[in-house]
């Protein structure tokens, strides 16, 4: 059991005494609302509400926050109103309750197809309305899937579907790494109980074996950056997450000597600049082993998250992944885009920041939303074509690409060079005749590669989209430009 005394303890913001108080107003709020309510657990139903609050704590929420995260289920299941709430907590809380509630009522399995369209509408709504909302409803999700076990198999399925279906890639959008992997991990559990345990065993064996190796690596290095005078705000060991594990082994025909990052150490050190200095010492104790050495920092991944990854030959020939960032960087490859609320409360600037008062969060971090919210518009709202767009714009695994003028460009894994350039602008979508990829001549169904700097060469003379781009294009916006273009022509 928890308290409301771990929720406060847990914050990452700092808790003065007006945040504090507003959280244990919230809490005793929900505790009277709930009183002599069960979960099918068994638990007092308060457990939920203080273990979605420790949830959001641990990510580094505000106050407003944690306290919508308490009182979220209060309109829904208890005589307490919306309008109680608002009156007492005032509209921006009651606003997240609110939205948090009508997130509840959404079933995104079991619905027939046209509900299911409409059910992830209204999903991408709240997120573009307010981020919190469903940072909120990750919070409560995650210990949905903790307590699992309570309910019948047929609902452990479809929720734990549901769950590694849309809520894990939702997570993995915005960047909050641990929520991805815990949902990710949890859902495996209950989809897939033969190749979990088969995947944990294989973990857990490769643990034990890795771990005195671990140890004797951390000592190695601790004292040679120490030797440098490499200031280490943390160095350990860390393993590789059971879904994450599994994908990997299906990649390799379950084989698990072909997989180099299954246990590696992370590197926390304070500035950017030394983080390239580890680098450098790193491989001058130990040889890299080559094609394996990524440079998130200079290069982010679409979702923001930056580190340096180096594999190297360690002692006895072994293979290991050295991960190397600032602590911002690992908090924000943790918890995403809440970490936003961490570091910008430390900095006190809020220039450009998307719905400022709200959320606090870079526009830049979240102009996918908006992205999503656009292209919803265009394919209409009864396109069924909008559920297949959905898993290749939002669901499917990102890369990044670059213009000659090194911009970078977002698209889905296999986007071909046209995708690229409707991303870029529909008029040198519309004019592409030919490509280049790092110099060289491509077709233009030639399947884009994480880091490629691509061309795309015009014709100034007329529009030329091709009706056999359909065939390879990836993105919702390239369909949606050439069918535009096909039905003016009179060609569909």
């Amino acid at each position: 059991m928890i308290t409301i005394e771990d929720v406060i303890k847990n914050s990452k913001l700092t808790m003065d005494s007006r945040r504090e108080a507003l959280i244990r107003s919230a809490y005793q709020t929900a505790l009277n609302a709930h009183i002599g309510q069960k979960r099918k657990s068994g638990e007092d139903y308060i457990q939920h509400s203080l273990h979605t609050a420790l949830n959001l704590a641990h990510m580094g929420m505000g106050s407003k926050t944690i306290s919508a995260g308490l009182l979220h289920d209060v309109p829904e299941d208890t005589q307490v109103t919306l309008e109680e709430i608002e009156k007492n907590f005032g509209p921006e809380i009651a606003k997240m309750v609110d939205g948090v509630t009508k997130l509840g009522k959404i079933k995104l399995r079991g619905a027939k197809e046209e509900n299911y369209l409409e059910n992830l509408r209204k999903m991408f709504l709240a997120m573009a309305e307010d981020i919190r909302v469903v940072i909120i409803k990750l919070a409560d999700r995650l210990h949905n899937m903790e307590t699992l076990e309570s309910l019948p198999p047929e609902k452990q399925e479809r929720i734990a579907r549901e769950t590694l279906d849309v809520f894990a890639p939702i997570a993995n959008r915005l960047g909050i790494g641990e929520m991805k992997g815990n949902l990710e991990d949890l859902a495996f559990k209950f989809l897939d109980k033969e190749n979990y345990q088969y995947t944990a065993k294989i973990s857990a064996e490769q643990k034990e074996a890795m771990k005195k190796y671990i140890d004797v690596m951390v000592a190695e290095l601790k004292k040679e950056l120490s030797q440098e005078k490499i200031q280490v705000l943390e160095i350990f060991g860390r393993s590789k997450r059971l879904y994450s594990l599994f994908q990997k082994l299906k990649k390799h025909d379950m084989d698990i000597g072909k997989i180099y990052d299954l246990a590696g150490i992370r590197i926390i050190v304070p500035e950017i600049v030394n983080c390239y200095e580890t680098l450098g010492i790193v491989h001058k104790k130990y040889r890299p082993l080559v094609g394996r050495i990524k440079d998130y920092i200079s290069l982010p991944k679409p979702n923001g998250y930056q580190s340096i990854h180096t594999t190297i030959f360690g002692p006895a020939g072994n293979f290991l992944e050295i991960q190397i960032r600032t602590k911002q960087m690992d908090d924000e490859a943790e918890f995403g885009i809440a970490a936003h609320w961490i570091y910008s409360e430390k900095k006190k600037t809020f220039k450009n920041f998307f719905f400022r008062e709200k959320a606090k969060v870079p526009e830049k971090e979240i102009a996918w939303v908006k992205q999503l919210r656009e292209w919803q518009n265009e394919l209409g709202k009864d396109d069924k074509e909008f559920i297949e767009s959905l898993k290749i714009d939002f669901f499917k695994n990102h890369i990044f690409a670059f213009t000659p003028k090194g911009d970078v460009i977002d698209l889905p894994e296999e986007a071909a060079p046209i995708d690229f350039a409707y991303r870029v602008h529909s008029e040198i979508g519309d004019r592409a005749m030919s490509a280049k990829a790092n110099g060289k001549m491509v077709p233009l169904d030639y399947k884009v590669r994480n880091g490629d700097v691509l061309e795309i060469l015009t014709t100034k003379d007329h529009k030329n989209p091709s009706r056999d781009w359909l065939r390879f294009v990836k993105t919702s916006a390239a369909k949606s430009h050439i069918k535009k273009f096909m039905k003016k022509e009179g060609m569909i």
